[in-house]
């Protein structure tokens, strides 16, 4: 019996997520951190070190991203069924979690580079994969965007020349004390703001989607996106001994605002979920900015699950639906794919932060902390809309697809019938629903101390509730009614856009450079400098030629006429 490759691949995961599930057990009760230095090549006074660090954090980290993985890759033997090149596609989706487990273990900012750019380079080549003009673009933004942060990493890289060696964690604490050294701190925020897209980068997130399915599971609940929160996670104490976490926390809380609001204005099932993942995103790094690392590494792997899953559940609709990703499409989806939608539902509600679901645990406490801390009044409000707007757009995409009356497209035979596809989504639903409380035994062994006044207590659970009534009342739909977000155009295409932020990342960042391109080549390649150069060496040329051929010519006058002038100018000479 010859094995696909899908299935050895998810067999292979599995097994080491869970060989490193156990081993982060181990560290977590024992308190270890092992430090590992592999001498590659020693050449002289030269040597070459990899340097491999393994804490509770990195291995539980990569347990859950070989589990999704693993889960993913099961789930693609149905997905990308038809599609010739499974065994290059399966292979790519290897290298990038290869890329991101070099991420994870490194302490040392060049390996990080290493993982760092194979996420670029392979996210580049998994977003094109479909080969068309839309993909090539999404590939092009997305490739470009995070060079900004390459970029970044590479100059904080030459900035720890100052230092012995490029291994950061031994220096943390000599660099917050160090004023000068500051620009490290900003250069690795500038590169995480561009791998995890906030604002001003995020642009690059909801194009992404052209990516399949999988793929966009994968990026979007524990790789590519993760590995900025991730970063800042290892520079937290450098990073909260500058004022540029103040800056960072205004950032990320508008880009949780920005990208709620731009979710209720969208009709993509896919690009709804990625902004989703913006919002979170964003919530991850302004808890991550107020100081609470481990909080923030909570909610990233809390995040991770559900957000898979969710991105499973919506490629499985999307496959059913004969490649429809509009939600006005759908419509009744409930009574023709239970299951699915039973997914959905539960990854639809962790998000939201449904009690003793898995988001639930990680997203009430950080707002609970948020509470308790002494921030101003626009944070704290940019906050609890953002909570609301997350449970609102979440209702509307329940009421568009799962629950609605039926729509057009949805009338065709539509059912549960791939089962490599469910299979796959089973295995997340588990830890969708229990993940979070057995992670908040593990990452908070002692209960945190909560005091706050009772409206306080109650802010999220009123936000959400406010939130779900308007996502279902205000985006109600039939076909014989207006939508109420067509009566104010304007200012649905200012928020559906992400306040113009794919306009003003493509067109104009270009607009100038293109203009000053094309009037170079107008006016000196093909204008002032072809009228000078080769064009006039060439009329030149050609009238001298012709004059040379005009006298060689075999005519008798010309012969006379020459032979006068030489007799004539000897003549002259003989004289002189």
């Amino acid at each position: 019996m010859i094995l696909s490759i899908c299935f050895s691949s998810f067999c292979f995961l599995l097994s080491i997520s869970l060989t490193f599930f156990i081993s982060s057990l181990y560290f977590i009760i024992n308190d270890l951190v092992y430090f590992i230095e592999w001498e590659i090549l020693s050449l002289n006074s030269s040597s070459i070190v990899m340097t491999i660090l393994l804490d509770w954090m990195s291995l539980l980290f990569m347990s859950f991203v070989l589990f999704i993985s693993s889960m993913v890759i099961y789930y693609s033997d149905d997905y990308m069924h038809g599609d010739e090149n499974l065994n290059r596609f399966i292979i790519l989706v290897l290298m990038f979690v290869l890329s991101m487990m070099f991420l994870i273990i490194s302490p040392n900012l060049i390996s990080i580079l290493l993982g760092w750019d194979g996420l670029g380079l392979v996210s580049y080549c998994l977003v094109i994969y479909y080969q068309n003009v839309k993909s090539y673009n999404a590939g092009m933004i997305t490739a470009l965007t995070n060079r900004v942060g390459d970029v970044a990493l590479l100059l904080s890289i030459a900035w720890m020349l100052n230092y012995g060696s490029w291994n950061y964690i031994y220096y943390l604490e000599f660099m917050k004390n160090d004023y000068q050294m500051t620009i490290i701190a900003w250069m690795v925020v500038l590169a995480a703001m561009t791998k995890s897209a906030q604002i001003p980068f995020s642009s690059w997130l909801p194009a992404a989607m052209a990516a399949p399915t999988p793929v966009s599971a994968l990026v979007h609940s524990s790789t590519l996106v993760t590995a900025g929160v991730y970063l800042l996670i290892r520079f937290n104490l450098l990073i909260m001994s500058t004022y540029l976490s103040k800056l960072l926390l205004l950032l990320s809380v508008l880009t949780m605002f920005m990208a709620g609001l731009g979710a209720n204005y969208e009709y993509d099932l896919k690009k709804i979920i990625a902004l989703s993942t913006l919002s979170q995103l964003g919530l991850m790094m302004s808890i991550l900015s107020l100081g609470y690392a481990y909080l923030a590494f909570f909610h990233l792997l809390t995040h991770a699950l559900f957000k898979a899953l969710l991105f499973m559940c919506a490629g499985s609709i999307i496959h059913n639906m004969s490649n429809t990703q509009d939600i006005r499409m759908m419509g009744g989806l409930v009574q023709m794919m239970p299951l699915t939608c039973t997914c959905f539902n539960v990854a639809n509600l962790a998000l939201c932060g449904m009690p003793f679901l898995a988001g639930f645990y990680s997203k009430d406490l950080i707002l609970e902390i948020v509470s308790m801390n002494s921030l101003n009044v626009l944070i704290y409000i940019l906050y609890f809309l953002s909570t609301g707007l997350t449970v609102c757009y979440s209702m509307r995409l329940t009421y568009y697809s799962l629950t609605g009356p039926f729509n057009f497209s949805s009338l065709s035979s539509v059912s549960d019938c791939y089962w490599l596809m469910l299979k796959g989504m089973l295995g997340l639903l588990f830890l969708a629903i229990s993940g979070g409380s057995m992670l908040s035994w593990l990452i908070i062994p002692t209960p945190e101390m909560i005091c706050l006044p009772m409206w306080m207590k109650f802010m999220a659970l009123i936000v959400s509730i406010l939130g779900g009534l308007l996502g279902y009342e205000i985006f109600q739909f039939k076909i014989s009614w207006n939508l109420s977000t067509l009566a104010s155009f304007n200012l649905t295409s200012f928020l559906g856009s992400m306040w113009f932020m794919p306009t003003i990342s493509t067109t104009y960042m270009n607009y100038i450079f293109m203009k000053m391109g094309y009037l170079v080549i107008k006016n000196v390649d093909q204008g002032w400098n072809e009228y000078f150069g080769a064009q006039m060496i060439f009329n030149i040329t050609n009238n001298y030629s012709n004059l040379n051929t005009t006298f060689q010519y075999k005519n008798f006058k010309i012969y006379l006429v020459m032979f006068v002038l030489w007799m004539s100018l000897m003549f002259l000479l003989l004289l002189v």
